[in-house]
């Protein structure tokens, strides 16, 4: 249990933040995706912030901060479950597997925390 809480986390952790880097300044694919989805290119640095965050966090509650790690996992769901709901509403479905993903990965990070 230990070695799939540290392997999952922490590849939740760098997926994240390599993903948030795009929103810095944002990426073409970025600015595209957030347009199809009705998200204003002002709130990109503000969705990067969040989503580097809980990265951070995350690792933060791998070293040893758990209450951290628990918050971190717990945001980072809340942020992608957003990220899907705001898909669905666009009906942006072909690329919905990513934030998809990240939700998955997040919850599964917050589930191992939790029971570790």
């Amino acid at each position: 249990m230990e070695l799939a809480y540290v392997l999952v986390t922490a590849v939740t952790a760098v997926l994240i933040a390599v993903n948030a880097v795009a929103d810095f300044p944002p990426a073409k694919f970025v600015l595209a995706n957030s347009a199809e989805v009705g998200v204003p290119p002002s709130w990109l640095p503000m969705l990067g912030t969040l989503k580097l965050a809980g990265g951070l966090g995350l690792i933060v509650g791998l070293i040893g901060v758990r209450a951290i790690g628990i918050a971190a996992a717990v945001g980072l769901v809340m942020f992608f479950i957003g990220a899907v709901v705001t898909h669905l509403r666009a009906r942006v479905l072909y690329n919905i597997a990513f934030p998809g993903a990240y939700l998955l990965l997040s919850i599964a990070s917050l589930v191992l925390v939790i029971s570790h």
